[in-house]
C-alpha cells in the first residue's frame, strides 16, 4: 500500500468528491475545490490538508490563479503533474471568460463591464488597455485589446482607438484598463487620457461611455473596480 491517505479512510470533511456528488458543488469549500483537482494527497497529508497549504500561501484565489507554475511547485506536496493540472484548470476559467464575450451582452453599467472582464484581467501582470467596442444598443460588437503598458502606466493614443472603433462600425465605446497593484484608484494620467479621448469621440460622433478601471476588491476599497464617469470625470 502506498503512503497516500485513501478516501475511505478520510473525515467525511475531507472527501469533497463524495460531499460534491451529495450536496453540489457551491456547497464545498475553496479548498475542497481546489483538492479535487489536485485528485491525491501524499504521505501523511490528505488533498485538502494540501489545497489549504496552497491558500495559506497565496491568499487569495487571484494570488493562485496567478502563480507560476514553479511557485505552485514550491508548497510541499505539488509536483509538476499537480502544477500543471491546476495551471490548466485556471487558464480553461480564462478562456471560458473569453468565450462569453461573444454571447454580445448589453454593456451598460460598470458593473457589467467588469463582470465580463474581470476573470481575465485579474490574470494580466502589466497593464492592459482595452476598447470596448458597442453599438446603438450598446451590445458588444468586439474587445480590443490596444496596449501592453507596464506595471503602473499604459500609454494610448486617440489615433489608434477611434480608428479601431471606425473599422468596427462601432457607434459607442467603454475603455477598459486594469491595476496589477490591487488598487483601482485613477491616477492623473488615467484622467488625462480619459479626457483626451471623450474630447476626440466628440469630434468623431462616437460616444465614451465610459473608463473602467479594475482592481481587486478588499476590505477597505469595496468593490474591485471604479468608474470614471461615476466618479465625476466625465465632461457634461
Amino acid at each position: 500500500m502506498n503512503g497516500n491517505p485513501r478516501i475511505k479512510d478520510l473525515a467525511e470533511m475531507d472527501r469533497p468528491r463524495e460531499r460534491l456528488m451529495a450536496e453540489g458543488a457551491e456547497a464545498l469549500s475553496s479548498a475542497e475545490l481546489v483538492a479535487i483537482l489536485l485528485r491525491t494527497g501524499r504521505k501523511g497529508y490528505s488533498a485538502v490538508d494540501i489545497a489549504r497549504q496552497l491558500l495559506a500561501r497565496f491568499q487569495t484565489l487571484d494570488r493562485l490563479a496567478r502563480a507560476s507554475i514553479e511557485e505552485l511547485r514550491g508548497v510541499k506536496g505539488i509536483g509538476r503533474d499537480k502544477a500543471i493540472g491546476l495551471k490548466s484548470a485556471f487558464t480553461l476559467a480564462q478562456r471560458m471568460a473569453r468565450e462569453l464575450q461573444l454571447q454580445a451582452p448589453v454593456l451598460d453599467t460598470p458593473e457589467r463591464v467588469a463582470d465580463l472582464l474581470r476573470e481575465e484581467n485579474r490574470l494580466f501582470e502589466v497593464e492592459q488597455f482595452q476598447v470596448l467596442l458597442l453599438n446603438t444598443r450598446r451590445r458588444l460588437i468586439r474587445i480590443e485589446r490596444l496596449s501592453r503598458g507596464t506595471l503602473d502606466t499604459v500609454l494610448v493614443h486617440p489615433r489608434d482607438v477611434f480608428k479601431l472603433a471606425i473599422a468596427g462600425n462601432a457607434s459607442a465605446l467603454v475603455l477598459v484598463h486594469n491595476h496589477p497593484s490591487g488598487d483601482p484608484t485613477p491616477s492623473e494620467a488615467d484622467i488625462r487620457i480619459t479626457r483626451d479621448l471623450i474630447r476626440a469621440g466628440q469630434l468623431l460622433k462616437i460616444d465614451v461611455l465610459d473608463h473602467v478601471i479594475l482592481g481587486r476588491r478588499s476590505t477597505e476599497r469595496g468593490p474591485d473596480y471604479v468608474s470614471l464617469r461615476e466618479l465625476g470625470y466625465f465632461y457634461t
